[in-house]
């Protein structure tokens, strides 16, 4: 990165970092734009060139987590099982949300307007995912099969995941669900 794209990101980290402290001291219904955008410093509408909504702060991806997700699915070998590849794949996309993911919950469950959103983190990992399972298998049905068992432990794993415990319950609930919903193939005819 050159170094007008490095400040961008540094001043993208510097507004989401001054809202989500704003976020938890005082909730995210209470805090407006103009005091994150003054918390980091800011101007309102350079706060709206960064992100489009108070909304895309609590979701938007940081700008260099498609880089380490896309690395993620990159270092599968290519002889690796599918589920084996999709499994590691979800641990570690997982993983990289350790310091926002139990935030985010928190809003959602205290805010009624993020409640609402239709917005999720994750929507573009999991076009990326798609994409790479279609490039790796052709789009086979029993590739896309995997695909979707694997997103939909996942999902059942994060809405199953108690409030109060930790990140790491969180991690062993999706490695558990993952294990269980392990395609079990019977042969073709």
């Amino acid at each position: 990165m050159n170094l007008r794209e490095r400040k961008k990101v540094a001043a993208w980290r510097a507004i989401r970092v001054a809202a989500l402290r704003l976020f938890q001291e005082q909730g995210y219904e209470a805090t407006t734009v103009e005091q994150i955008a003054a918390a980091a410093d800011v101007s309102r509408a350079t706060f709206f060139n960064y992100f489009a909504s108070k909304e895309a702060v609590v979701f938007d991806q940081d700008p260099e987590e498609r880089d380490a997700w896309r690395a993620l699915m990159a270092d599968r070998p290519d002889d690796e099982p599918l589920w084996e590849s999709l499994t590691a794949i979800m641990i570690g996309f997982n993983e990289t949300l350790r310091d926002r993911m139990p935030l985010q919950r928190r809003l959602k469950a205290q805010s009624p307007a993020l409640a609402q959103s239709t917005q999720a983190f994750g929507e573009q990992f999991t076009t990326d995912l798609g994409d790479w399972v279609t490039a790796r298998t052709g789009g086979e049905d029993d590739a896309i099969l995997q695909l979707n068992l694997a997103r939909a432990a996942t999902v059942t794993a994060y809405q199953t995941w108690p409030a109060d415990e930790p990140f790491d319950a969180y991690l062993q609930r999706l490695r558990r669900y993952l294990d269980q919903a392990r395609p079990r193939l019977a042969p073709g005819p």
